[in-house]
């Protein structure tokens, strides 16, 4: 059996009256499916309760990219400027949701906005508009950008520290770890780094671009590119998933095992 993956939503309008959905892009079902070889479960943006009950049937969390921000009061930053969208629902429901899968080893890849959120989750804080910042440059790409592949194309090097989690996930692969390649649709990006956040990788302004969680039982690496919009060109997107895959088949083989032989039952 596939292992299930959950891939968290956000609270989106839809339609003439603009009807809240619960929703999350194509390319992360479509990633699911493919390399990362789970089933996608669509996580509603329902609260920490929800979110709970269903982590304890996943085998692997995908927080996911969004143009909503991280809402500052969960790490004590200023308001947001007027008109930054914000998603209150989704923080509510991923931020314990974030705590609650590292505590227990449950797999998981946080991408953009979703590496934000752990961040915070584990106690760091975000910079807001990173190109207002002096000596930073713009890490976002021009909303009026309409051509896919420009959009979503290679925009900045990240520079990959040797011995990194990162840098083993991606062993055996030919590439730069001084100047990796990576996309960039960020205006937020973290500033104090959580106790346990690890960076593995920074652009040349210092923004820090992945890291993992330091003490983890399990899988758990975050990105602040988006690979998902690459992975069938791009060997190290394709490898970010196959890994994360991996850590899912194997956490959901070993809880079937342990279900089908309880330790009460291996010490007798």
């Amino acid at each position: 059996m596939r292992p299930l993956i959950g891939i968290s939503c956000c609270i989106k309008p839809f339609g003439p009256t603009g009807m809240p959905n619960h929703a999350a892009s194509d390319h992360y079902v479509r990633v699911v499916l493919g390399p990362v070889g789970g089933m996608p479960v669509l996580l509603p943006a329902a609260g920490e309760e929800v979110s709970r009950e269903l982590l304890s049937r996943l085998d692997g969390l995908l927080l996911t990219g969004s143009r909503s921000n991280v809402c500052p009061v969960y790490y004590d930053g200023p308001c947001h400027a007027e008109g930054t969208p914000e998603d209150l629902a989704r923080d509510a429901t991923t931020l314990p949701l974030i705590r609650a899968a590292v505590a227990e080893g449950v797999p998981l890849l946080a991408i953009c906005r979703g590496f934000q959120e752990l961040n915070v989750a584990l106690g760091g804080s975000l910079d807001q508009r990173i190109q207002d910042i002096d000596g930073r440059m713009d890490h976002s790409t021009p909303s009026d950008q309409t051509l896919a592949r420009v959009k979503t194309g290679k925009a900045h090097p990240v520079r990959v520290a040797p011995g990194s989690g990162l840098a083993h996930l991606w062993e055996g692969l030919s590439y730069d770890p001084a100047a990796v390649p990576v996309n960039s649709l960020h205006n937020q990006g973290v500033a104090r780094a959580a106790p346990r956040l690890r960076p593995e990788a920074w652009a040349a302004d210092g923004t820090i671009e992945a890291a993992s969680i330091e003490g983890a039982p399990g899988f758990a690496v975050g990105v602040q590119w988006h690979p998902e919009y690459d992975w069938e060109r791009d060997q190290l997107s394709r490898r970010i998933f196959d890994r994360f895959g991996e850590a899912a088949l194997q956490f959901a083989e070993r809880r079937r095992a342990e279900s089908e032989f309880p330790m009460s039952v291996a010490a007798e």
